[in-house]
């Protein structure tokens, strides 16, 4: 199989630990085990006590049953066993093509977005058709162009919700008339979730697998819970043959998660309200700091993202991006990513979620680099 470089992951690999101020990171500002013991309330002598009597078994093979209770709690509709669990969210992603996209299959999926969600389809032969999202239009589908491209024999239409890397987000108006052109070719409908709940408002965060029965959501830890370091994701679906596919194809590449890191996470979803109450909070008065920025810099513009933990921001140089954030790098320690990993050029992608000294430092370092072009 021959796939295309991941081009996001790539430049992270590259650059990021060397950065002065890390204003490319996407998830909200990552906690340590003692934050998260006083987030939750949890008894830390306690909880360490009881992990360090376990075995190192496999544990749970279908997952931890107090993590995914945990799970159930961020949807409206969803059971326990209508949940896969995975290594991150771009191990649900994977896994969702490997055991559901054949060769020849019709792939429908938006760009910009997480390569994966087109690369991989592509990569297994699939007859990938790209949507592209436009400025002009908030970066939301154009659904007629949608509805052209969903001809009968679709098999899945993949979307990002809220998108990285612009922030855009689709209401539940938006998803139901998607699960309309879905249901009319009988698609299934992916749709990558790991920044739902990051909201500049206090509405319910609507789920693709609460509004369709054959909706896939893919989320992880990550991005809203701070817990990258955890490595733990999961596909939630109603559609019994595809979960019976995901555990099928499951054991030929995972077997189990670990079982120290989903007690973590089930710790953490014990406590998912306070987790989600602490970073929201972040997101937004971080966002107003971004947007204040971006209104007083002549040289960028960008359409101010509605949720999640990014911006896609373009500048008026005649540079190409990747040009632009190498120097930009080196000169200041900014580290921000090329909108070319996105296929957007002259943008770069900025991750706003980080502790708020790190944001106002990076923001002025930009300030002060663009002010030497």
């Amino acid at each position: 199989m021959k796939i295309k470089p991941f081009e996001v992951e790539e430049w992270m690999n590259a650059y990021e630990t060397g950065a002065r101020y890390n204003i490319a990171e996407t998830c909200v500002n990552s906690v340590s085990l003692d934050e998260l013991f006083n987030i939750t309330g949890v008894d830390k002598a306690a909880f360490l006590n009881g992990l360090a009597a376990q075995r190192l078994t496999y544990g749970h093979i279908e997952g931890l049953p107090e993590f995914k209770s945990g799970i159930c709690k961020l949807y409206k509709t969803l059971q326990p066993d209508e949940i896969v669990t995975t290594h991150g969210a771009s191990g649900a992603n994977h896994h969702v093509f490997y055991s559901l996209i054949d060769p020849g299959n019709r792939v429908i999926s938006i760009m910009p977005t997480y390569q994966q969600l087109y690369s991989i389809p592509e990569s297994f032969g699939a007859d990938l058709k790209l949507l592209h999202l436009s400025e002009s239009n908030g970066f939301l589908p154009d659904l007629d162009e949608l509805k052209a491209l969903a001809v009968p024999g679709t098999k899945m239409i993949c979307i990002n919700n809220p998108n990285n890397p612009t922030g855009a987000l689709m209401s539940k108006e938006m998803l139901m008339q998607i699960v309309e052109i879905a249901k009319s070719v009988g698609a299934y409908v992916m749709c990558d979730e790991v920044y739902r709940h990051l909201t500049q408002d206090d509405e319910w965060s609507e789920s693709i697998v609460d509004l369709y029965d054959k909706g896939i959501s893919v989320s992880s830890m990550s991005k809203v819970f701070s817990l990258a370091g955890i490595r733990l994701g999961w596909i939630a679906t109603h559609d019994k043959e595809a979960v019976k596919a995901f555990l099928s194809h499951r054991d030929y590449n995972l077997v189990s998660c670990g079982m120290l890191d989903e007690a973590v996470a089930a710790l953490a979803l014990s406590g998912s309200g306070n987790i989600l109450a602490r970073n929201k909070a972040i997101v937004r008065e971080n966002l107003a700091i971004l947007d204040k920025w971006v209104q007083e810099t002549p040289q960028v513009h960008y359409v101010k993202p509605q949720a999640g933990t990014t911006a896609l921001v373009y500048y008026d140089l005649d540079i190409p991006s990747y040009d632009f954030c190498l120097d930009m790098y080196n000169q200041t320690g900014a580290f921000v990513t090329p909108g070319d990993c996105f296929e957007q050029p002259h943008s770069f992608r900025l991750g706003y979620a980080c502790s708020k000294e790190e944001l106002i430092g990076g923001l002025n370092a930009m300030t002060d680099y663009l002010g030497t072009l």
